[in-house]
Protein backbone atom coordinates (compact mmCIF):
# COMPACT_ATOMS: atom_id res chain seq x y z
CA UNK A 1 0.00 0.00 0.00
CA UNK A 2 1.51 3.29 -1.02
CA UNK A 3 1.67 6.31 1.24
CA UNK A 4 0.08 8.57 -1.40
CA UNK A 5 -2.99 6.35 -1.61
CA UNK A 6 -4.08 6.77 2.01
CA UNK A 7 -3.18 10.46 1.99
CA UNK A 8 -5.42 11.00 -1.04
CA UNK A 9 -8.28 9.15 0.65
CA UNK A 10 -7.81 11.22 3.83
CA UNK A 11 -7.88 14.47 1.86
CA UNK A 12 -11.07 13.37 0.07
CA UNK A 13 -12.69 12.46 3.39
CA UNK A 14 -11.82 15.84 4.90
CA UNK A 15 -13.42 17.61 1.93
CA UNK A 16 -16.68 15.72 2.44
CA UNK A 17 -16.85 16.45 6.16
CA UNK A 18 -18.73 19.59 7.23
CA UNK A 19 -16.55 22.22 8.79
CA UNK A 20 -17.54 23.51 12.17
CA UNK A 21 -16.91 27.04 13.30
CA UNK A 22 -15.51 25.98 16.65
CA UNK A 23 -12.87 23.36 17.00
CA UNK A 24 -13.06 21.70 20.41
CA UNK A 25 -9.95 22.47 22.39
CA UNK A 26 -8.12 19.54 23.87
CA UNK A 27 -7.13 20.39 27.40
CA UNK A 28 -4.18 18.70 29.10
CA UNK A 29 -4.88 16.28 31.91
CA UNK A 30 -5.16 18.05 35.21
CA UNK A 31 -3.22 16.67 38.09
CA UNK A 32 -5.42 15.92 41.03
CA UNK A 33 -4.90 17.65 44.33
CA UNK A 34 -2.58 15.78 46.67
CA UNK A 35 -4.17 13.46 49.16
CA UNK A 36 -5.27 15.57 52.11
CA UNK A 37 -2.60 15.74 54.76
CA UNK A 38 0.19 13.97 52.84
CA UNK A 39 3.42 15.84 53.21
CA UNK A 40 6.91 14.87 52.23
CA UNK A 41 8.14 12.45 49.63
CA UNK A 42 7.17 8.82 49.23
CA UNK A 43 9.79 6.13 48.63
CA UNK A 44 9.17 3.39 46.06
CA UNK A 45 11.29 0.31 46.80
CA UNK A 46 11.66 -2.99 44.94
CA UNK A 47 11.94 -6.07 47.19
CA UNK A 48 12.49 -9.74 46.53
CA UNK A 49 13.82 -11.09 49.84
CA UNK A 50 11.53 -13.04 52.16
CA UNK A 51 8.89 -13.56 49.51
CA UNK A 52 9.85 -17.02 48.20
CA UNK A 53 11.50 -15.45 45.13
CA UNK A 54 8.52 -13.31 44.23
CA UNK A 55 9.05 -9.60 43.77
CA UNK A 56 7.05 -6.73 45.22
CA UNK A 57 6.96 -2.95 44.96
CA UNK A 58 6.70 -1.20 48.34
CA UNK A 59 5.54 2.41 48.79
CA UNK A 60 6.57 3.88 52.16
CA UNK A 61 6.74 7.28 53.85
CA UNK A 62 3.05 8.09 54.25
CA UNK A 63 1.98 10.71 56.76
CA UNK A 64 -1.76 10.15 56.28
CA UNK A 65 -4.17 7.92 58.19
CA UNK A 66 -4.42 4.18 57.59
CA UNK A 67 -7.92 4.61 56.14
CA UNK A 68 -6.62 7.04 53.52
CA UNK A 69 -3.73 4.68 52.74
CA UNK A 70 -6.22 1.82 52.28
CA UNK A 71 -8.31 3.93 49.89
CA UNK A 72 -5.22 4.97 47.90
CA UNK A 73 -4.01 1.36 47.76
CA UNK A 74 -7.39 0.18 46.53
CA UNK A 75 -7.45 2.79 43.77
CA UNK A 76 -3.85 2.02 42.80
CA UNK A 77 -4.48 -1.74 42.61
CA UNK A 78 -7.59 -1.17 40.50
CA UNK A 79 -5.83 1.26 38.15
CA UNK A 80 -2.73 -0.92 37.72
CA UNK A 81 -4.71 -4.15 37.52
CA UNK A 82 -2.61 -5.94 40.09
CA UNK A 83 -2.83 -7.34 43.59
CA UNK A 84 -1.42 -5.91 46.76
CA UNK A 85 -2.15 -4.80 50.28
CA UNK A 86 -1.85 -1.90 52.70
CA UNK A 87 -0.38 -2.61 56.13
CA UNK A 88 1.61 -0.74 58.72
CA UNK A 89 1.64 2.56 56.87
CA UNK A 90 2.95 1.00 53.63
CA UNK A 91 1.42 -0.17 50.37
CA UNK A 92 2.64 -3.42 48.81
CA UNK A 93 2.01 -3.96 45.08
CA UNK A 94 2.71 -7.37 43.56
CA UNK A 95 5.40 -7.44 40.89
CA UNK A 96 7.97 -4.95 39.67
CA UNK A 97 5.68 -1.98 38.98
CA UNK A 98 7.99 0.86 40.08
CA UNK A 99 7.49 3.07 37.01
CA UNK A 100 3.73 2.49 36.95
CA UNK A 101 3.44 3.35 40.65
CA UNK A 102 5.56 6.48 40.18
CA UNK A 103 3.38 7.75 37.34
CA UNK A 104 0.19 6.96 39.31
CA UNK A 105 1.40 8.87 42.37
CA UNK A 106 2.58 11.79 40.24
CA UNK A 107 -0.85 12.05 38.59
CA UNK A 108 -2.38 12.10 42.07
CA UNK A 109 -0.17 15.10 42.91
CA UNK A 110 2.12 13.28 45.33
CA UNK A 111 5.90 13.52 45.36
CA UNK A 112 7.66 10.18 45.06
CA UNK A 113 11.04 8.74 44.15
CA UNK A 114 12.30 5.31 43.19
CA UNK A 115 15.05 3.98 45.43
Amino acid sequence: MSTDNWLDRLAALRQRMPESEETPAIEPEETQAPTAGQSGRLDIVFERKGRAGKCATIIAGFTISDDEIDALASEMKHTLGTGGSARGGEILIQGDRRQDVLSFLTKKGLKARII
